[in-house]
């Protein structure tokens, strides 16, 4: 029986670039469900204005920025791709007061605007109760209403949407219509803020990850590969083919027991490493991101059907200095050193 709970090890704080469309198909208008995780940990990366320009050559047309990197931001003037900018965890102390948002949204936002187009804030990465991450735990809605009033504030509410990400191990429950939050008491009041304000919550999901460690382990089902049914859902009569949709499903249902029937998850990170680990192969990856892509563009889960889910992709490049197991090191997309595909992927 699939624990849905599992998930990948926190990653440390890097950049998320959203692919619209990959090489020349990104070029497809409306196409724009997909994307790619820029991450910043290498001491071979190419720098930012280069990176920014792969990305137009490419016709990537959004990008998740897991901090404000002033670099990236400059680069990204004029580009016409849309952001998701991040507050990295140890930031959330600065966003208790109402000042110290504004602060943060002059200096890091409405300094770069129109330049740059701001899609959403994420407040904060995988906080969490039962991990590293418990420190911030109380420093993060907080932190999350004051950005927000700062957003409305400067009148830019109907641009930019804020949130947070959040991950799989918050959550419990199986089969999918099961899911709740293993914690209710720190997540219930994130989700009805959410939802109060018609604000989506960003999810980092890895199949790969809850494939990994659970005890009865499935690759064709993580791959999106499985040729039946894997899981069935007598609750609400519904059938899983992949872990994805049945791990996004999961967080769904934890989010609409907790008050939050019409919010929008967002799959923030979803990503096959290359190498250095179980099942971790050239040939896994590249078959995991071209299902992703061909899933996500308009299919739906079992759950909320028949449109697209905006997802990113992790990550941009391969990252040699990445902490965490060694895994974490080869989830790119592209090789930094001449940035070149490792993947042939297109829609």
């Amino acid at each position: 029986m699939y624990n849905f709970s599992m998930s990948k090890p926190r990653f440390s704080q890097s950049v998320c670039l959203v692919i619209g469309i990959f090489m020349l198909a990104f070029q497809t208008p409306g196409a724009q469900s997909v994307g790619v995780c820029y991450g910043r940990d290498g001491d071979n990366l190419p720098n930012e204005q280069r990176t920014i320009d792969l990305f137009r050559d490419n016709g990537i047309g959004r990008m998740r920025l897991y901090e404000p990197v002033p670099a990236a931001l400059q680069a990204l003037r004029g580009s016409n791709i849309e952001v998701i900018l991040g507050v990295q965890n140890p930031q959330l102390q600065s966003l208790q007061t109402a000042e110290g948002a504004s602060a943060w949204v002059r200096d890091n936002v409405q300094n770069y605007m129109p330049g740059v187009k701001f899609r959403y804030i994420a407040v904060g990465n995988e906080v969490d109760p039962n991990s590293g991450n418990a420190p911030f735990v109380g420093l993060l809605l907080p932190a999350i209403k004051n950005v927000h009033q700062a957003i409305v504030d400067a009148g830019l509410q109907d641009q930019i949407k804020v949130s947070t990400a959040t991950y799989s191990a918050v959550v419990q429950g199986f089969p999918p219509s099961q899911g709740s939050f293993k914690n209710k008491d720190f997540m219930e009041p994130i989700i009805q803020f959410l939802a109060q304000n018609n604000l989506p919550l960003l999810a980092n999901i890895y199949p790969y990850f809850s494939n990994l460690y659970n005890s009865k382990k499935d690759l064709p089902y993580a791959l999106f590969t499985a040729p039946n049914v894997v899981v069935t859902d007598p609750v609400e009569n519904r059938e899983y083919r992949n872990l994805f949709d049945a791990l996004l499903d999961t967080m769904y249902s934890a989010v609409e027991s907790s008050g939050g029937q019409n919010i929008e998850i967002v799959v923030s990170e979803s990503g096959w490493p290359s190498s250095d680990g179980a099942d971790a192969t050239p040939q896994n990856a590249e078959t995991y991101y071209k299902n992703l892509i061909e899933h996500v563009k308009g299919n739906g889960t079992p759950k909320r059907q028949g449109k697209a889910i905006e997802t990113y992709l992790f990550a941009m490049y391969d990252e040699n200095l990445k902490g965490g197991d060694a895994t974490e090191k080869f989830f790119g997309l592209f090789n930094p050193e001449n940035q070149q595909p490792k993947y042939q992927l297109s829609f």
